[in-house]
């Protein structure tokens, strides 16, 4: 064959082992055997070989990359990958409907159903059709680039294909889906890993996860994982959840094949049933199955709570239980001072990990249970919730077993342990507890806080013990003379801690008070108060009445912020945090020029994060949608923006660049 002629030849090989794949893992179908495939496969490697120049990266023979790489690189997810909420029995089914059915009163519910695949989520970025970039899920926010070993997944097309509903491919289309391991393929790793001699793995989530996180993709390739899509972030001209199911094999792309439209939820419940039936003779782990309000709109107007989204809930199957004994309780303090007993148990394999400790939560559930030491129980394990124990098997007793002694004192300190009035738990009455010192500054360092990078647990337990801080507050008058003498401390270790320390005082009063651990006060009830009060000052003065005004703080909240502040001994560690140096950054008070205003974001932006974004809307009295409707008066447009792009333009919502938004806020 001449130059031309191999050309064609290469076209006509690729199109060809194309086809196959899809027949393959999209349609379940083959029609010629894989030694025929393999063939094709290796005509095309060496046509390629002899003309370089004719290597294209949507080629097969570009799934597995050369050199192995030095680390993964971050990726900024355009539209976050936010979790599922978790439910487990009908009646939080219908609390759920319940709920969304409050926020849109006027509209018409229906749902689309399908299984929960027990893998990694993963992004897959095809820029003009061609597959560019793929991403695991990490924070929700920022993922790593795992591109080379994604590209090793036969199931996972190179290139779109083209078809009658999707003719365009330019730009920018985004799928996303899970990367799995089938049991099969599983079982066959651990008995080559039990043959090396190596380590072999719990479960088929936990070898696939690894596989992906792999340097070297010639790794990821020998693991042979697999792969299910079941969203496209990108419009493509979808209405429906059920849309999309129909879109991704068009495009190439495999999904699951159990999935339902549903009316109503008796009719999830009977898919929910169906799918727990067959759930052990499939090739697969799943645990459970995602019901989707299916109208795309409605699940936009619905928003978000935190990281999970209201028109979406995980329905999970019922918690893997097995049966152990209890060996011995031991109670650990935790920050607020309270004894939490855990059963320390004879180590039992359960849902893909062995268990060694479950909670017992507080002694009234020890007195439910009516367990004891020695006493076979059942041991139970929802999901990622940690394990506990739900029943005693008294008829297996010998006569052995031991009471469960309640500590009078606490096991750290030993002071005398209090149980204080309306509260379950058992509680050190020492304010100075080594435990709660320890908790409460290994939380005050945390990144969500302060962020004092090099403050492990190990040093934070060191300081306590040489008595070099007795709180927080005396963080910040430690000196590299202090440090030096301690055990894992040289001169530029000392040096660098205290740089870090230096480097933390100024803080948002965000930062701050969720660093007080006050409880119930979580990062996002933190940047609420912050928003809403401006100062620490207006905070600690504020009545229990107008905390209950902010949205998301309930009764429970507020009067938990308001004791906290009405406790003299918080009041002094506040005072001596501020003595000692921590600043506070000042709120300023700006003119509400987007008073009434409401803006959403799609895109990366250059000059700044979107949260940064995000809070300069809100300073500035505007409010700030995760989704599109007719009453957005802004979107604001960044690098690679989403289908709220598209929206925007069909609803004739005003779309607006960065450059635009600076000067608004000028």
């Amino acid at each position: 064959m001449n130059k031309i002629e191999t050309k064609k030849r290469i076209e006509k090989l690729k199109e060809e082992i194309n086809h196959h794949r899809y027949l393959y893992h999209v349609l379940d179908r083959q029609e010629i055997s894989d030694a025929a495939l393999d063939s094709l496969k290796h005509e095309l490697y060496k046509l390629e070989q002899q003309y370089p120049e004719f290597i294209t990266a949507d080629s097969p023979t570009q799934r597995v990359g050369g050199k192995p790489l030095n680390k993964f690189e971050k990726v900024k997810h355009v539209v976050p990958m936010i979790s599922i909420e978790d439910i487990f029995t009908r009646e939080e089914l219908e609390a759920w409907q319940k709920k969304i059915k409050k926020i849109a009163p006027q509209a018409k519910f229906d749902y689309f159903a399908e299984v929960k695949m027990d893998g990694l989520a993963i992004s897959l970025i095809y820029e003009n059709g061609i597959l560019s970039k793929a991403a695991t899920r990490g924070d929700g926010k920022i993922g790593e680039d795992v591109t080379k070993n994604i590209k090793t997944i036969e199931a996972i097309p190179l290139a779109l294909r083209a078809n009658y509903r999707v003719k365009d491919f330019s730009g920018r289309i985004e799928v996303r889906g899970e990367i799995f391991m089938t049991k099969k393929i599983f079982e066959k790793l651990n008995q080559e890993q039990k043959k090396k001699g190596e380590k072999v793995f719990a479960n088929p989530r936990n070898a696939a996860a690894g596989s992906i996180r792999q340097l070297d993709s010639k790794i990821t390739a020998s693991r042979k994982l697999n792969f299910f899509g079941y969203d496209l972030i990108t419009d493509l001209g979808q209405k429906t959840h059920q849309d999309i199911h129909e879109i991704l094999p068009l495009l190439g792309i495999p999904i699951n094949p159990y999935y339902q439209y549903c009316k109503n939820l008796d009719q999830i419940e009977k898919f929910y049933n169906i799918i727990n039936k067959k759930r052990d003779k499939l090739n697969y782990w799943i645990d459970g199955i995602v019901v989707n309000v299916n109208d795309i709109k409605l699940m936009e107007k619905l928003g978000a709570v935190g990281k999970t989204r209201r028109g979406m809930i995980a329905y999970k199957f019922p918690a893997k239980q097995a049966t152990t004994k209890v060996v011995d309780v031991h109670f650990q303090v935790g920050r607020t001072g309270a004894l939490t007993p855990v059963a320390v148990l004879e180590p039992v394999f359960i849902a893909g990990t062995t268990v060694t400790h479950a909670t017992l939560h507080n002694i009234d559930e020890i007195e439910r249970l009516g367990v004891k030491i020695g006493d076979t129980v059942i041991l139970e394990k929802a999901g990622d919730v940690i394990p506990k124990i739900i029943k005693v098997l008294p008829k297996l007793r010998t006569g052995k077993e031991k009471k469960i002694e309640i500590p009078k004192k606490c096991p750290i300190c030993g002071s005398p342990v209090e149980r204080k009035k309306d509260k379950v738990a058992i509680y050190c009455s020492n304010d100075k507890c080594f435990a709660k010192e320890s908790e409460n500054i290994i939380h005050f360092v945390s990144k969500k806080a302060f962020d004092i990078e090099g403050l492990g647990d190990k040093i934070v337990e060191q300081l306590i013990n040489k008595g070099l801080i007795a709180n927080v507050a005396d963080l910040f008058i430690l000196t590299k003379g202090d440090l030096e003498p301690l055990e894992r401390f040289a001169e530029k270790s000392a040096d660098n801690l205290i740089k870090a320390i230096r480097k933390s005082k100024r803080v948002t009063l965000a930062k701050f008070l969720y660093a007080l651990g006050i409880r119930h006060v979580g990062e996002e009830t933190a940047i609420d108060l912050a928003q809403h009060f401006g100062s620490l000052e207006k905070i600690k003065r504020v009545a229990v009445e107008e905390l209950e005004n902010i949205p998301d703080v309930g009764i429970v909240v507020a009067k938990s912020i308001h004791d906290f502040f009405s406790d003299k001994r918080n009041l002094k560690i506040v005072d001596e945090l501020i003595k000692n140096g921590v600043e506070i950054e000042k709120i300023k008070k700006q003119k509400q020029i987007l008073a009434g205003k409401i803006f959403v974001l799609t895109g990366s932006l250059e000059s700044m994060s979107r949260d940064e974004a995000k809070n300069k809307i809100r300073v500035l009295g505007g409010n700030v949608s995760s989704s599109i409707s007719k009453n957005t008066d802004y979107v604001i447009a960044g690098e690679n923006p989403g289908s709220k792009y598209d929206k925007a333009k069909k609803l004739g919502v005003k779309i607006i660049k960065e450059k635009d938004f600076l000067n608004i806020l000028k």
